[in-house]
């Protein structure tokens, strides 16, 4: 359950600083209200590059297997080949393993 946001707080600040603080709230995808809040309670702001990619690939492998188990329960197919899959899957894994330990 999401709280409603009821309290105001109001900042003045150079517009260089407000630029600032506009840029690194987009760069970690927050909103400046979010960003701020963050920030003053101490709370660690976690940014991961490279994920798009393979969130894109990891929703089309997503997708595919949907699809094939909609054609299985119909009786469409009865065998799959299944080596390819799981093949694209253990990439996956392995590149968000690299990612998670600060690699690429």
């Amino acid at each position: 359950m999401q709280k409603k946001k009821t309290a105001i707080i109001t900042a003045r600040m150079t517009p260089q600083t407000k630029a600032e603080i506009q840029h690194r709230a987009k760069q970690a995808g927050m909103t400046v209200t979010d960003y701020l809040v963050t920030c003053a309670l101490d709370k660690e702001i976690i940014q991961v590059n490279g994920l798009d990619e393979i969130l894109s690939e990891l929703k089309a492998q997503g997708r595919n297997l949907n699809q094939l188990t909609t054609l299985a329960n119909m009786g469409r197919i009865q065998f799959l080949r299944s080596d390819e899959l799981i093949d694209r899957y253990a990439d996956l894994y392995q590149r968000m393993t690299g990612i998670a330990r600060g690699g690429r």
